[in-house]
């Protein structure tokens, strides 16, 4: 509890002692209105001077001026009521200030609940960076004013505070504030590191890759920071409800509190202005429209908190409620069901390569001279311990071309082409790179023109090649123009894939579906192994946007799409679907960008649980919505016809607002499925 919220709590005690002290003594008239004007300034002063503040700023109708009439009201009622011998409404209307403190606070105390969440992300914001001097001291500076390409240090114990490349030393690094997982990472020198994570063993030294207003920590901070600023249509009607409603209910009262009095005058009757005027004062103090102004904002802010307590980042409470309505969901394939790491299991040289080969290797192997090596121009390389001289198959030069041609791609089928290869790839060696998307690419390797890619590719070249119905990528590979073989890359399944998928379906998702650019057979391997509905493969990045767009026209209205991807080549497909989800994305731009929710790691079931968690946050604010409601017209019925009393209106508004507030915290609560306990 924070030191106003503590202020708050003395003073509501102290009001409550006062005012139930005061019941006991025995005085009347204005000595008594004097003694209880002094509990009703210790709760309510504040809600006055707002009061004041909004009439003198144009901002009449809100919940405190509301509370100002009310109890204004009811003081100078008691008073009039004094004078002709009646009991005073002077305790209603300390009573009503009280109680309503009472719900500012449970309010108050909720909503920093519901920010610790987002206040232990927003911890990841590093202090300093820390620049070695030429003498080898330690400076700490903003991180703001580190340009690229510095060297930092970051000790055990601190935040990594800009993205960069380690450069020297090797550490573990606690991920959880960006991934909501506890499970710690390896780094060492040479691989990428994000800033936001916190350094647990040894010392790092990394070169900055961007400036700090650029780097992942920046990006998430600003996303969560906004995310309130993006309401949900829930939240918008609440608000225009507000703006008409209050005012609506004040010149009820105002009328409530009139009309019968001046009816009754014109009749000959007695006007009875006192019993209308409390009357009008209980409908305003139960018209307050507290329990839904404060509840349902809570309610996503809650949900949002809880979301990224898991390492699930929501732009904006619109995309929360968006989730909720989700009926179908379409996947990219790789590093996002797959994990993304490709290995070579098999190499086949096409039979007139293999002999071309033969050929040119019985031409290379030294004659008497020894310049066989010499007039070939190449010259062989050791290989996992063998010697230089080892002779080559077929199956190795293959992989060596089509290694050597994809050696300047990040793309993980380059990557695993070149790990098996196994061996240091000289850039001199290869020349002229051409790289064709959504085909693969050209390239001349030590002389020799090689072209590795897809069946598009093979067929955009006008050769034949072998089809093989083995699940994995087939890398087909053309020499000299001639088809020289293909080699098999298998993908590894997501150990959570196929029990998000499940989770998805048991959630009410109509349709699953992947896209991918992968070959046929690799694709329909795994959609049968994950149980997927359908899938689409050997597509462009523009045919996925297609494919979306047809899914588009399928569902029906109100139900919604989500597109889970890398956010890194799916950007358009994300910025398309009705929600985009980038996933695995920890340090990636693209997601950040264009994705609408940012799942910091690259597990599955994070959406299934995404959407668990916004279902139960829009429940409760149903649930919400229809208990203020439903309790604030009966008791605003029974208040005009004079059967609620000042207490009961006291709990349809104070009341209503601490249930409902209380309510609204279970969206903090977020279990392994993400519903509600």
């Amino acid at each position: 509890m924070t030191k106003k919220q503590k202020k708050v709590l003395y003073r509501i005690i102290i009001a409550a002692v006062l005012m139930v002290a005061l019941h006991f003594v025995p005085v009347q008239g204005y000595l008594r209105f004097a003694l209880y004007l002094v509990p009703y300034f210790i709760i309510g002063y504040d809600i006055l001077r707002k009061a004041v503040l909004g009439i003198c700023h144009g901002e009449v109708f809100d919940e405190n001026f509301l509370m100002a009439v009310a109890t204004v009201g009811a003081m100078l009622l008691g008073i009039y009521n004094e004078t002709k011998g009646l009991e005073g409404e002077f305790a209603e209307g300390v009573a009503v200030m009280l109680f309503y403190q009472i719900g500012e606070l449970f309010q108050a105390v909720a909503v920093g609940k519901s920010r610790k969440n987002i206040s232990a992300l927003m911890d990841i914001r590093p202090d300093y960076a820390n620049i070695e001097d030429e003498v080898g001291n330690l400076e700490q500076v903003d991180p703001d004013e580190v340009e690229v390409g510095t060297v930092i240090l970051v000790q055990p114990g601190e935040k990594v505070p800009i993205d960069g490349v380690v450069t020297q030393g090797a550490s573990t690094l606690n991920t959880s504030a960006l991934t909501g997982e506890s499970v710690p990472r390896e780094v060492r020198e040479g691989e990428e590191i994000i800033s936001g994570c916190v350094n647990l063993t040894g010392l790092l030294r990394i070169r900055t890759t961007k400036e700090f207003g650029e780097s992942t920590v920046s990006k998430i901070l600003d996303l969560v920071e906004n995310s309130s600023m993006k309401k949900a249509r829930t939240e918008n009607f609440i608000t225009k409800f507000a703006r008409y409603y209050t005012p609506a209910v004040c010149y009820s009262a105002l009328a409530l509190a009139l009309i019968p009095s001046v009816v009754n005058l014109i009749l000959g009757n007695p006007a009875n202005w006192s019993t209308w005027v409390i009357r009008a004062l209980t409908f305003l103090v139960i018209s307050c429209p507290c329990a839904l102004v404060i509840s349902i904002p809570l309610s996503f802010f809650g949900g949002i908190g809880g979301a990224s307590s898991c390492g699930i980042l929501v732009k904006g409470s619109n995309y929360l409620e968006a989730l909720a309505r989700t009926k179908y969901v379409v996947f990219d394939k790789t590093g996002t069901l797959t994990k993304g790491v490709f290995q070579v299991t098999d190499v086949r040289p096409a039979r007139a390569f293999q002999e071309k080969f033969g050929q040119e290797s019985r031409a290379e192997q030294p004659g008497e001279d020894g310049q066989g090596e010499k007039e070939a121009g190449r010259v062989p390389q050791a290989r996992n311990g063998e010697s230089a001289s080892a002779p080559q198959t077929a199956a190795e030069r293959l992989l060596e071309l089509a290694a050597c041609a994809e050696s300047y791609s990040n793309h993980p089928i380059s990557k695993s082409l070149k790990e098996a290869y196994g061996r240091e790839i000289h850039p001199s060696h290869v020349s002229d790179i051409e790289e064709i998307s959504g085909h693969g690419v050209k390239a001349r390797v030590e002389g020799v023109s090689v072209a590795a890619g897809n069946a598009r590719l093979m067929e955009s070249l006008g050769l034949s090649y072998e089809d093989t119905q083995q699940p994995g990528t087939i890398v087909h590979v053309a020499v000299d123009g001639a088809y020289a073989g293909c080699i098999l890359i298998a993908d590894v399944v997501k150990e959570q894939a196929k029990d998000a998928v499940a989770a998805l379906k048991a959630a009410g998702v109509k349709r699953t579906v992947m896209l991918t650019g992968d070959s046929r057979s690799a694709a329909e391997h795994v959609a049968r192994e994950l149980g997927l509905d359908e899938v689409k493969s050997e597509l462009l990045p523009g045919d996925k946007v297609e494919a979306v767009e047809s899914l588009l026209a399928r569902k029906a209205p109100g139900e919604n799409l989500a597109f889970a991807g890398d956010g890194i080549n799916d950007a358009p497909v994300l910025s398309r679907a009705d929600i985009g989800v980038a996933m695995g994305a920890l340090g990636s731009d693209a997601a950040i960008e264009a994705a609408d929710v940012v799942l910091m790691d690259d597990n599955p079931m994070k959406l299934a649980l995404a959407i668990g968690i916004s279902r139960k946050c829009l429940r409760i604010v149903y649930e919400n919505i229809v208990f203020a409601l439903s309790v604030k017209a009966a008791c605003l019925i029974l208040g005009a016809v004079g059967l609620a009393n000042m207490w009961i209106a006291i709990f349809a508004d104070v009341g209503v607002m601490v249930l409902a507030v209380l309510n609204a915290i279970r969206c903090l609560k977020v279990s392994g499925s993400g519903t509600a306990a």
